[in-house]
């Protein structure tokens, strides 16, 4: 690396102006392309600290040189940003995930042009429309246009010459209905075109276009008593309106408009991309962008409104985003809607980020098992501001009704899963009444009393079942046994879901989507769970025993062996006594019998 004061050398002559700058490593390579609002400002914020982040001050670490372009605005920036990492594919930038399944619809650059799908996308004048999310999608468009014009699917050359020169003979296309015979001059280019500008504004969305047309011709035919034609059109019209209404329809004044979801993990960003036009959803598509560094969320989206917008070659003023981006292109109005059928149209793009994150989620669990629970725990860790990965995760529950019968539940989580053979229950032994925060004291200082005294491993979080109270309670004790610091401690308040930490009276509402809450909570349930479960066999125990302890000369031996035989209190009630003699005996039988049979 270049000595420090050769960096700040160069980081002081920096123009204060927006613009792109590159660092550069030992060996010449460019590993990081960065945008800036302010470069010297911007580039100066890494140098002179340390970060937080482990990558971003390894990257500082091999920064030999820095080059940098000036330009005139932000938005000038942000897309010779974008420019330059995908020509460049710097190692510590974003990177989009390309799983190479687009599919265009294309319209060729040819006479009698084809409209066919590809995955293949070639400058060479012919139209693009898409990508599609599914063959599904473009083979039902396809389908739609098949039905409504006779365009040809042959791959001839048809130029003038070659038709005049009568090179091909029709097909059964042809002899079908599905074709005009262009290539035999059935059809002039001119009429032909006039389909093909109507299978244009079917694949842009504008399908009222085509159909205000159609329902003209119908009109014009019916007033023409050409019945048979006006049959043919209103067919047509029928098919395009069936297709309608299994489309994505929103509000039909929302014209040309681009839509942003948004979802993320400790790993990546899931971006969800609508574009809508005339009311329908025309377009969509999801992508993984791997963050390599720690960019902010507000940075990957303005990243993923120019790539995705390169990609569909949009021309849309107006988008629609969950959140304002860092860098914002002067021809663009952004808007973050709070209600209505925009807001509708933001959270359909939510729903699918959020999908799509989880259907990436579970092929990762179901190909490697071991990197998805790394990963859920790493998203944790940096949630909760932990210091270690929490492998070991221990949470308490009380348990009482009205004061009777108190009793505390503690499940353990290793690697992100009950481990049910390590689940504790506590009878609360120092505690009159019902005083939550008095036995939470007590079950965490004999839980962790117990683990010090056997040399067991302790957990890297502890988490308490309930508010501020009980959170202190809890942490009194580890105090008390001087393991305060070593554990991170967290409560959760089951009202609003509220995560509190010790000594800082302002909560933390994590996302109710997030795996971290999920987690949370499932382990708080669980202990909810186990702890109710135990107070309920307690209860019904001690309401067993105070029913048969009452009976005098009958004792605990004799309770068991009763149990034992009619297993529950009320079938003893209704066994005769020649019965209960045969397990008893006699004497004690007489005394059981009288003693539910009093009133007899």
């Amino acid at each position: 690396m270049k000595e420090t004061s050769d960096i700040t050398e160069i980081v002081k002559a920096l123009p204060e102006t927006p613009g792109v700058y590159k660092y550069i490593d030992l060996n010449g390579d460019i590993i990081y392309v960065g945008k800036a609002k302010n470069l010297k400002k911007r580039v100066s914020s890494y140098f002179g600290k340390i970060h937080p982040s482990y990558k971003t001050n390894l990257l500082v670490k091999r920064i030999h040189n820095i080059e940098y372009i000036v330009v005139d605005t932000e938005g000038d920036a942000l897309l010779l940003e974008n420019i330059l990492i995908k020509k460049l594919k710097p190692k510590y930038n974003v990177l989009l995930k390309d799983d190479k399944t687009y599919r265009w619809l294309i319209i060729k650059n040819e006479n009698f042009s084809r409209v066919f799908y590809t995955r293949q996308k070639i400058d060479d004048g012919s139209e693009y429309y898409g990508p599609f999310p599914s063959v599904y999608t473009i083979k039902t468009l396809l389908s739609l246009i098949k039905q409504l014009y006779p365009i040809r699917t042959c791959n001839l050359n048809l130029s003038e010459e070659n038709i005049k020169a009568g090179k091909y003979a029709v097909c059964l296309e042809y002899h079908i209905g599905n074709c005009k015979a262009p290539c035999i001059g059935e059809i002039d280019e001119k009429a032909y075109n006039l389909y093909i500008e109507d299978i244009r504004n079917i694949v842009k969305g504008d399908l009222h276009i085509v159909l205000q047309y159609l329902k003209q011709k119908m009109q014009k035919y019916a007033s023409e008593y050409n019945y048979e034609k006006a049959a043919g059109v209103k067919d047509k019209i029928e098919i395009i309106e069936n297709y309608k209404s299994k489309s994505t329809i929103v509000n039909m004044g929302i014209s040309n408009v681009e839509v942003f979801g948004f979802a993320k993990d400790i790993n990546s960003v899931y971006i969800n991309y609508l574009k809508v036009q005339n009311g329908s959803v025309v377009g969509a598509q999801s992508k993984e962008i791997r963050k390599r560094m720690d960019e902010s969320d507000e940075d990957v989206l303005s990243f993923a409104i120019v790539e995705f917008r390169n990609m569909f070659g949009s021309n849309a003023k107006d988008i629609i985003v969950p959140f304002m981006p860092e860098y914002r292109l002067e021809y663009l109005n952004f808007l973050v809607p709070e209600r209505g059928d925009k807001r509708k149209l933001l959270d359909l793009a939510q729903r699918n980020a959020k999908f799509f994150m989880l259907e990436k989620h579970k092929q990762i669990e179901n190909k490697n098992p071991e990197k998805h629970i790394t990963r859920k725990l790493e998203t944790l860790k940096k949630d909760l501001h932990l210091k270690d990965l929490p492998v070991h995760i221990e949470c308490f529950d009380n348990s009482n009704i009205q004061g009777t019968n108190p009793v505390a539940a503690c499940v353990v989580f290793r690697n992100a899963r009950p481990a049910k053979r390590d689940y504790r229950h506590y009878n609360i032994k120092t505690v009159i009444g019902a005083d939550d925060y008095a036995s939470m004291r007590e079950i965490v200082f004999r839980r962790y009393k117990r683990l010090l005294d056997e040399n067991q491993s302790l957990p890297q979080l502890i988490i308490v079942d309930g508010g501020k109270g009980q959170l202190s309670s809890a942490v009194q004790s580890l105090k008390e046994l001087d393991v305060y610091g070593k554990v991170s401690i967290i409560g959760i308040a089951e009202r609003l879901e509220e995560i509190y930490f010790p000594g800082d009276p302002t909560p933390l509402y994590l996302d109710k989507n997030s795996e971290s809450l999920k987690l949370i909570q499932q382990a708080r349930d669980e202990a909810h769970r186990f702890g109710i479960s135990f107070h309920r066999d307690k209860r019904s125990q001690n309401f067993i025993k105070s029913e048969l302890n009452d009976i005098h000369g009958v004792g605990p031996k004799t309770i068991q062996e009763l149990l034992k035989t009619f297993k529950s209190v009320s079938n003893i009630k209704l066994t005769s006594l020649q019965e209960l003699e045969k397990v008893v005996g006699n004497a004690k039988a007489k005394i059981i019998y009288g003693f539910f049979n009093k009133d007899r």
